[in-house]
């Protein structure tokens, strides 16, 4: 499930400029030596681990919010370790905001959909745009097989480590297990997601895996942290206990409207996230802040 920003801020994508698809890892072409743009990604790369980018620990607290509040901004006041906003949307001013309060940024971007109302739409390829998102009518999975696609998504990787982002949260990284337009294997779902971390830790940003929760086990080295949604509403937390078990943390939101309303269902949501040791929010589905509930509080 993909949330996203609605504002278009204009963002310089200077590292799409001058790249070709058919550039080769190592070439002058603005990409780190082990990008691997062109041809195949191996499913089996090793995951990066040697280097100095921010490892959250299993307790970390957030804060998501990813389009602004009635008042046109995003509340800064949380006391969290983490805030999650949009790559895009987000002013610089915030970023420097949450960093002074010692606050660190995960930056939102699909990694795995286009989305028309981006700065950046217009480097993709026709070929590579498939059907449209169940419930997000200006968006359309991609073919994470394309070498465009990984090309656009290493200028996003880019642009995050040059605002300052500490990490990265791609989004829409389980095309394989939806109605894509395309062929896709789990063999390629598991090559992209490696190449986005990898890509993502040799620039400096710690990196989130983003539900795709059928394939936590073969990915769980080479994130830092989960991002789910819902996994209580269906039954599904358990399945996120390789990364509770490796000392990440899950970083849980919740939808389902009688969290909100129901203080004795807030309640038990909340005994079940604390057993599993989950950093559970329940918050609107449009994450702009209209209410926030966290299991981290003494009184959910």
């Amino acid at each position: 499930m993909n949330r996203k920003g609605l504002i278009l801020i204009s963002v310089s994508l200077v590292a799409l400029q001058g790249c070709s698809p058919d550039a080769r890892p190592g070439d002058d072409d603005g990409v780190a030596g082990n990008d691997n743009v062109s041809g195949p990604v191996d499913p089996n790369a090793p995951p990066v681990l040697d280097g100095d980018w921010y490892r959250p620990g299993v307790e970390a607290t957030w804060q998501w919010q990813l389009q602004p509040g009635a008042n046109g901004v995003i509340n800064t006041d949380y006391d969290v370790d983490v805030y999650d906003i949009d790559l895009f949307d987000a002013p610089d001013e915030v970023i420097a905001e949450l960093h002074a309060a010692g606050r660190r940024v995960v930056c939102y971007f699909s990694a795995g959909s286009y989305e028309e109302f981006r700065d950046d739409a217009g480097a993709f390829a026709a070929e590579d745009l498939g059907q449209t998102l169940d419930g997000f009518e200006d968006e359309r999975w991609l073919d994470i097989r394309s070498a465009k696609v990984r090309e656009v998504m290493l200028a996003r990787l880019d642009v995050a480590a040059e605002r300052g982002c500490d990490c990265v949260e791609p989004d829409n990284v389980d095309g394989y297990a939806n109605e894509s337009g395309f062929d896709l294997s789990a063999e390629d779902q598991l090559a992209f997601n490696r190449f986005i971390a990898n890509a993502a830790r040799e620039r400096g940003l710690c990196v989130g895996l983003k539900n795709d929760l059928d394939q936590i086990p073969q990915l769980v080295e080479y994130f830092d942290f989960s991002v789910n949604e819902q996994c209580h509403e269906y039954d599904e937390c358990e399945l996120l206990t390789p990364f509770i078990q490796a000392g990440k943390p899950v970083f849980n939101a919740e939808y389902e409207e009688s969290y909100a309303s129901d203080a004795v269902a807030r309640g038990a949501l909340c005994e079940d996230a604390r057993a599993l040791n989950l950093r559970t929010l329940v918050l609107p589905l449009d994450l702009e802040d209209s209410f926030r509930w966290s299991c981290d509080e003494s009184e959910p």
